[in-house]
């Protein structure tokens, strides 16, 4: 795991944009609803992210690459008033950006769930479920996680999505 630098700003829109979902552009920009205005951010290209100690917000990104990706997306997003902005450190798993989840492979009864790389919340509920069929059943029983198991490490086969933010 190595720490990588997120940013997320805000903004507020002065045209009225209704029922707007979350949108993630094929760039990897993302904006979704926030109170009465909006969040957003992105995640650079490798090349551009490397290891972090620091929390000082890059207003360039935003200037320079989120809001004219958005603007070009969602023509109101034009006119709108930059607000707070925000950095923190993101755990990364850097072999395929997913969980390593299951039994440790040559230590038994040690189960991993961990290196998450942001998506923690987001799966954690099935991740529980999984695991708790795992330790009392033996296997997955509701959704097959092995797929995220240790295996594909020690295998050299990383499980990568298309798109990552």
């Amino acid at each position: 795991m190595h720490p990588r630098k997120r940013m997320i700003f805000t903004f507020t829109c002065a045209d009225q944009v209704e029922h707007c979902p979350l949108l993630i552009d094929p760039t990897g920009v993302y904006v979704r609803p926030e109170g009465a205005g909006f969040l957003c951010g992105t995640a650079p290209p490798p090349e551009a992210d490397p290891d972090c100690t620091d929390f000082e917000v890059d207003h360039t990104l935003f200037e320079d690459l989120i809001w004219p990706t958005l603007a070009a997306r969602v023509p109101a997003f034009e006119r709108i008033r930059p607000g707070r902005a925000w950095a923190g450190h993101y755990d990364l798993n850097l072999f395929d950006q997913n969980a390593i989840l299951g039994p440790a492979p040559q230590v038994p009864n040690l189960y991993l769930c961990n290196g998450f790389s942001g998506h923690g919340l987001q799966q954690a509920p099935a991740v529980g479920r999984g695991m708790a069929e795992h330790i009392v059943h033996g296997r997955y029983l509701s959704l097959d996680l092995s797929p995220l198991g240790a295996a594909r490490l020690s295998a050299g086969q990383p499980m990568r999505e298309a798109k990552v933010v």
